[in-house]
């Protein structure tokens, strides 16, 4: 998560962005260059940072998500100077310490489950353009199995019709209890006793097989909301069916 990003530093960079509203936040940086941006949305809480992404004009959005994903590690020195450029605009701040961990793979997933679909279709679309490697790794960080969860009962049996019984079986082998209870739940009565059943005489299987099983439902669960047949809940609270 980004908030262990800068656990090394006494004063977190950019702290003073964190009291802004994203708005505040956009007219502050939309000019800024994309690396700089990339760099203040990498430190700001995901929530956050997903609604300024999701504000920054379109061909400017995919050009960010793509500098966060492959941001490694930034010297304080370069932190401090964009932080006195920008607490111009805004306040001050100071930054200590070695150089920090930034960005990565993690800061823009979770950025990105904190934006509306379109957000997420757009930036996704382009980075399969420009780096299609990078693009397919944080599709398979978006969302895991574990994340059903989020989703409610209806939505639930639809992924359950939709996806094969081997599949789910093998999918709930390493399963959390909550996750297992939750589909249970949703299951007919029958259909749970008889994978119980299954799941307790099982014999070893490879985790692969394992992880291959969630990916299909994943994919299935992502299939199902590009078509509008479901809906994953998303931090900015624009998702809620009525």
């Amino acid at each position: 998560m980004i908030q262990r990003l800068t656990s090394t530093l006494q004063v977190k960079p950019f702290d003073f962005m964190r009291k802004s509203d994203p708005q505040q936040i956009l007219n502050f940086i939309q000019n800024e260059h994309p690396q700089t941006i990339a760099l203040v949305l990498s430190y700001l809480e995901p929530d956050q940072a997903g609604a300024v992404l999701s504000a920054l004009p379109v061909e400017l959005q995919a050009q960010v998500a793509r500098r966060i994903a492959q941001m490694d590690r930034t010297s304080p020195e370069t932190i401090a100077q964009v932080e006195r450029i920008l607490e111009k605009k805004i306040s001050s701040s100071s930054v200590t310490e070695d150089y920090t961990q930034t960005g990565g793979i993690t800061s823009i997933v979770s950025v990105l489950n904190g934006v509306d679909r379109t957000t997420e279709r757009n930036i996704l679309e382009k980075l399969e353009q420009q780096n299609p490697d990078l693009a397919e790794e944080i599709k398979k960080r978006m969302f895991v199995f574990e994340d059903i969860i989020i989703l409610d009962d209806r939505a639930i049996q639809r992924v359950i019709r939709e996806s094969e019984n081997e599949d789910l079986i093998l999918a709930m082998r390493t399963a959390s209890d909550e996750v297992k209870d939750l589909l249970f739940k949703n299951m007919s009565d029958r259909m749970a006793a008889s994978f119980k059943e299954e799941l307790n005489y099982m014999g070893p299987v490879r985790l692969h097989d394992v992880e291959e099983a969630q990916t299909r439902i994943v994919n299935t669960v992502r299939k199902l909301e590009d078509a509008g047949e479901l809906v994953i809940a998303r931090g900015n609270g624009d998702d809620v069916i009525v």
